[in-house]
């Protein structure tokens, strides 16, 4: 049986050399690089819809078209 997430979970992680916080959260996951405040958020709702990857798509086809990549 799974345990219910019901407060916040934090991991760290160490990724291309560098260190990184994971924070698991009720409203969703959070990943910070270590030392700074500011990262990347995700909801559950976006990542569980799929509008995560879909947006993920859309970056890489515009940076795709862009004259010189």
């Amino acid at each position: 049986m799974a345990t219910k997430l019901d407060k916040s979970i934090k991991r760290e992680l160490e990724h291309q050399g560098k260190l990184y916080t994971i924070t698991l959260a009720p409203d969703g996951v959070k990943v910070v690089e270590k030392g700074k405040r500011n990262g990347k958020e995700l909801s559950w709702a976006s990542i569980i819809s799929g509008d995560a990857t879909l947006n993920e798509d859309l970056k890489i086809s515009v940076d795709a078209s862009r004259p010189g990549m």
